[in-house]
């Protein structure tokens, strides 16, 4: 368990700029701890994660290198809920307890942990407060068709499939608006770093329960 550690959670929906605004915390010198880069590794060559997933569904669903083939996991479990079931029974506990090691290890003043389904995996229990990068749908699609050349259709899918921005704010304890161009997202950032150091500095001089 994570003892006197200062956590913000980061989160936000499709495109919202979560990346940007962590790297800039990065910059002030705070460790990331990255979901998203975290449940890659999880499921790399080699790993205990692999070798359930080819256990389960068999050697198609790898690569002819060895590493997984994440379009041919994706239809194993696509409109297959006992399948999809199984494989977040499988690599969630991996993925949680991952990212509870690497904050454990950080050794910076607090900790940004980057999480895209914060709320939704119930992932905020661990964290001391939450930060939702907001930006409005139209911006959200726009930015999602131009990054990752999808359609619109698509990308209304995506959004139709998560949280509902509403619901993200109403959760948030802080919130940066990425609506702007980068010297207000900096300035943002900036205001925050310092109030995020001042809370870790009065968390740890707390006496332990």
């Amino acid at each position: 368990m994570i003892k006197q550690k200062y956590i913000v959670g980061l989160t936000g929906g499709i495109a919202s700029g979560k990346t940007t605004v962590a790297n800039l915390f990065a910059e002030f010198g705070i460790e990331l701890v990255d979901a998203d880069v975290i449940a890659r590794e999880v499921v790399d060559k080699g790993s205990a994660g692999l070798a359930a997933i080819v256990k389960r569904f068999g050697d198609e669903i790898l690569l002819a290198d060895g590493q997984l083939d994440r379009a041919a996991l994706r239809n194993q479990v696509f409109d297959n809920e006992t399948q999809r079931l199984w494989l977040n029974n499988l690599l969630h506990p991996m993925i949680r307890q991952k990212m509870l090691d690497q904050v454990n290890a950080s050794s910076s003043k607090y900790v940004i942990m980057v999480v895209p389904l914060l709320f939704e995996n119930h992932l905020d229990s661990l964290v001391t407060t939450t930060l939702v990068v907001d930006i409005s749908p139209e911006l959200q699609i726009s930015r999602t068709m131009q990054r990752d050349g999808v359609s619109r259709q698509q990308v209304e899918h995506i959004l139709a499939s998560q949280m509902s921005r509403q619901q993200r704010l109403d959760k948030a304890e802080h919130i940066i608006d990425n609506q702007g161009d980068i010297n207000l997202l900096r300035s943002q950032v900036g205001r925050l770093h310092k109030l995020f150091l001042q809370q870790a500095a009065e968390l740890t001089t707390k006496p332990n329960d």
